[in-house]
């Protein structure tokens, strides 16, 4: 027996489609707002990230001014002191490396009887060590000789006489100067390290003239010559 359905519609599980449909809308609302949510907190780090840079901007504008203003304010002659500041501290620091103490040892071997060493100004960079000596002697070939036992020593080279001249008690004063081969003392250790140092402290001041107690005066050695 043949058998016709003459409905208008075909029969169909509805609730079955109603429960898709649902569940693909709620699928699209999530999907919707994890990508509001997501938005969201992209457009806030663009905000934070924007107004970073704008501050970052502000203060390198802000440094900018302040950089010209002390280019500005600094002088060629202020940088001139600066650096006239610095080579004094280099020298400093250099004259640490003189001994004193060695050096008159030195100075005391070789200094014949008849000469004074009067004065003492060291002159010392990096690569070498000039010395002026003031000395005061009877004769010039006293000075002369002394001049020859400073060479013959090692210690010294170069050593000339600059300028000489016969004083009114009938000593000849002279002006020395000649390169002095010192080789700094390293890794000097508790009594010794602080020996040196005190040396060149208290020697210091004799840099420039010797005191009266360690070199006689001009006056006191012609006053010991007349008798003779």
């Amino acid at each position: 027996m043949l058998r016709t359905n003459l409905a208008t519609r075909p029969f169909y599980n509805e609730r079955a489609v109603y429960l898709g449909l649902g569940l693909v809308a709620v699928l699209g609302l999530a999907v919707l707002g994890l990508e509001i949510v997501e938005i969201t907190d992209l457009s806030r780090r663009n905000t934070e990230l924007v107004s970073r840079a704008e501050t970052a901007e502000a203060e390198t504008a802000q440094l900018s001014t302040q950089t010209a203003q002390i280019e500005q304010a600094v002088k060629p002659e202020a940088l001139k002191q600066v650096a006239a500041a610095a080579r004094e501290a280099n020298a400093l620091i250099d004259q640490r490396v003189f001994s004193w103490t060695d050096f008159f040892n030195r100075i005391e071997t070789t200094l014949p009887p008849d000469v004074m060493l009067t004065q003492v100004q060291p002159d010392i960079s990096p690569e070498r060590i000039e010395v002026t000596m003031g000395v005061l002697g009877r004769r010039l070939d006293d000075i002369s000789g002394f001049i020859d036992k400073l060479e013959a020593s090692g210690d010294f080279t170069g050593v000339l006489n600059r300028q000489a001249e016969l004083t009114e008690d009938g000593m000849y004063r002279a002006v020395l100067r000649g390169r002095y081969l010192q080789t700094p003392a390293l890794g000097l250790v508790g009594e010794e390290a602080d020996s040196e140092e005190n040396d060149a402290s208290l020697e210091t001041d004799e840099s420039v003239d010797a005191t009266d107690e360690a070199i006689p005066t001009a006056e006191a050695a012609a006053a010991d010559e007349e008798p003779r």
